[in-house]
């Protein structure tokens, strides 16, 4: 069997063992219903209702303030729609950025076009960072709901969101909006600070799948007072706003994977900036006629996002995971699409650029040899393919 380098921990991460572990007993025997008058029911709510505390005890929150769902993209849906929809009363306006993810973009999109709410999108700047100022000076008397991700999702560059919320709470008590903070914390948790207090946030998204938890779990922070409608009825789990039975694996392995996250940040983050760095310089050093993708510094410690001119992303991808290495195009809920990056086209490039952009991202296991590895192989693949491409995007793209 050949090397096998995984490279794209932004779309899906291992689950950890110890968080497996965790989860074992409620994938087996322990099959209660949360709901059910009985023993075993007891004790799986008891497992959801510890997994809340533990979860909540990370964001600074209390555990009525957290809600289960399926994952990040519900939890966005969540929190636009159903945020929105209940309290229309205060303003039908949105703002967003325009390199949201599209659980986001898609639901403010639908909102605008289906249900009578108008937008303002807030473009990046070439770096990938949004403006504080130009979120804030976006905000109306009628703004509802402001969504700004934590960390981009294809870029991972980190946003002032921590900034934008101090600000928007000081214009809610200055009477000149009611408008509510969202952000997307998805990339990054395991990776930053998740204090809802001091990003002063009303509503926050994570993702078990994203930090070695598992998949189809995810959670949404819901400020205590905040109405929300309902995108789903039948029951009256979690608090009847996301009724369904309760994921009692899922919610045990999401409090045991971002607990496990959370702990080892700050020594994770330092063993992969070098890794990270190390991989962005030597492709830019090898690979002529290459641009990294957002901020040098200001972006997650395991990002590197960088645009191959005159190459097809999706074709170098192939060739990459003939080789053994796996790494991504952009969003995993949009690579199947074929589509140019809306994140690489926000930054002002031009779709040549967008269409030859990779998405690297570094986890636990990434080592030096699969950064050497990585740095060996990949050059002479895009060397092979631009010499049978017929695009040549002028070099002034990519200063």
């Amino acid at each position: 069997m050949g090397r096998h380098v995984y490279l794209d921990h932004a779309a899906a991460t291992p689950l950890a063992p110890e968080v497996l572990e965790a989860m074992r007993p409620f994938l087996g025997a322990d099959c209660g219903n949360p709901s059910s008058f009985h023993g075993d029911g007891k004790a799986a709510k008891d497992a959801v209702d510890a997994a809340c505390s533990r979860i909540a005890k990370r964001l600074q929150a209390r555990p009525d303030e957290i809600l289960f769902t399926s994952g990040g993209t519900e939890s966005d849906n969540l929190a636009v729609l159903g945020y929105a929809r209940a309290n229309k009363e205060k303003g039908m306006h949105l703002v967003t950025t325009a390199f949201e993810h599209p659980a986001v973009l898609e639901s403010v999109g639908h909102l605008v076009r289906k249900e009578g709410f108008t937008q303002t999108v807030v473009s990046p700047d070439r770096d990938g960072l949004v403006k504080a100022e130009d979120v804030l000076a976006a905000v109306r008397p009628d703004t509802v709901l402001v969504s700004v991700m934590l960390a981009n999702n294809e870029i991972g560059t980190i946003q002032p969101v921590a900034d934008i919320g101090r600000e928007l709470q000081k214009m809610r008590e200055a009477g000149k909006t009611k408008a509510v903070l969202h952000t997307d914390a998805c990339q990054g948790a395991g990776a930053m600070e998740l204090d809802v207090e001091k990003l002063h946030a009303g509503l926050l998204t994570i993702n078990g799948g994203k930090i070695y938890g598992p998949k189809g779990i995810g959670a949404l922070y819901v400020k205590r007072g905040l109405k929300l409608q309902p995108l789903q009825f039948g029951g009256t789990q979690e608090r009847g706003i996301r009724p369904g039975t309760e994921n009692v694996p899922g919610a045990v392995g999401l409090a045991e994977a971002l607990d496990r996250a959370q702990d080892g940040m700050e020594e994770e983050n330092a063993r992969l900036i070098p890794l990270r760095d190390r991989l962005v310089k030597g492709l830019l050093a090898r690979v002529p006629k290459t641009r990294l993708n957002g901020h040098a510094t200001r972006r997650l410690p395991n990002n590197a996002n960088l645009s191959f001119l005159d190459v097809e992303g999706e074709a170098l991808l192939l060739y990459l995971d003939a080789a053994g290495i796996e790494a991504s195009t952009g969003s995993a809920c949009t690579s199947a699409a074929l589509e140019p990056s809306h994140v690489i086209l926000s930054l002002g490039l031009p779709y040549e650029v967008a269409h030859g952009s990779l998405r690297f991202s570094l986890g636990r296991a990434t080592t030096d040899h699969d950064v050497d590895y990585a740095l060996d192989i990949l050059p002479p693949l895009v060397e092979k393919l631009r010499s049978i491409s017929p695009v040549r995007v002028d070099e002034k793209y990519y200063a």
